[in-house]
């Protein structure tokens, strides 16, 4: 069987037990490659219809274009899409870019804590009306308690460390000593009530792989990735104030992988234009641990 397929059949098959094994699901959405590919192989999986919603944690420091793209694929898709922000961190200006706090206190203000008390339902949800094309405020305020996320094992060490269904506690704190064996195929998904669940579909996929998917599936992503004619592109996207792009004049998904297959990043981190990684050591694992996406 060939590369591609293994790992396509490997993720659906995850995503169904999934679906099986937990009651309100709900997917991560960063708009990023790697939770599009998700999201195209969940629509693989059922059919062309996606049975959860997508969650976007709206920082509203995202490069405008990601948001563009958000709103016209869940419309075309018929996505049931939700969106949640910190609005109180957003009106007081604790944030990075009105020089509050570091980058990465800007990144528990407006991303983890957002995304711990959307999930929770604890804090208002936006929900998109495919009528009026509009967001609403949602009434449900149902939890969702298990998270499908397109997170990658050679993303960065942290999400390495990751199982492919992973416990988390009920403030969403990472214990990484305390994570289930996998063993093959034969995952853990009998959890203790009220253990809060992040799936992890991709986490065998490699940035050239995800690439060389998009490529063979003709999957459409955020022109951002390719260079608009300045000899830059974005190799990972995030807020504008904290993303950098990196020197590359690959135009099309076939120079991006050629660029990738030539070792030219064989040193360079894919999150090297992220610049609150930096500012956290290099890595992400603290960050995660407290309920980082």
């Amino acid at each position: 069987m060939e590369h591609l397929e293994k790992l396509e059949n490997t993720s659906v098959h995850i995503l169904r037990e999934a679906y099986a094994s937990f009651k309100n699901l709900c997917m991560l959405w960063s708009i990023g490659k790697d939770s599009t590919v998700l999201l195209w192989l969940a629509r693989k999986a059922f059919f062309g219809h996606v049975p959860f919603p997508l969650i976007h944690i709206d920082t509203h420091y995202k490069i405008p274009e990601m948001i563009q793209y958000r709103d016209r694929l869940a419309l075309e898709w018929k996505l049931d899409m939700i969106y949640g922000e910190n609005r109180e961190a957003l009106d007081q200006k604790q944030t990075f870019p009105d020089h509050r706090t570091t980058r990465i206190q800007c990144c528990k203000n407006l991303k983890t804590e957002p995304l711990k008390q959307v999930l929770s339902g604890a804090w208002p949800r936006h929900r998109l009306n495919h009528d009026t094309g509009k967001y609403e405020l949602d009434r449900n305020t149902e939890p969702f308690t298990g998270v499908i996320a397109g997170i990658r094992a050679d993303e960065e060490g942290s999400r390495s460390k990751e199982r492919y269904f992973s416990p988390r506690d009920l403030d969403n704190t990472w214990d990484i000593g305390e994570q289930p064996p996998e063993f093959w195929n034969q995952y853990k998904t009998d959890f203790a009530p009220g253990t809060h669940i992040r799936i992890h579909p991709l986490l065998d996929w490699t940035e050239v792989d995800i690439w060389e998917y998009i490529g063979k599936e003709k999957i459409p992503v955020v022109p951002l990735y390719f260079d608009q004619g300045d000899g830059r592109r974005y190799r990972s996207l995030g807020c504008a104030p904290c993303t950098n792009p990196v020197e590359s004049t690959a135009k099309n998904v076939g120079e991006i992988v050629a660029e990738l297959k030539s070792g030219k990043f064989s040193r360079v981190a894919e999150r090297s234009g992220r610049a609150q990684d930096k500012e956290d050591g290099g890595g992400l694992e603290e960050l995660r641990k407290q309920g980082y996406m």
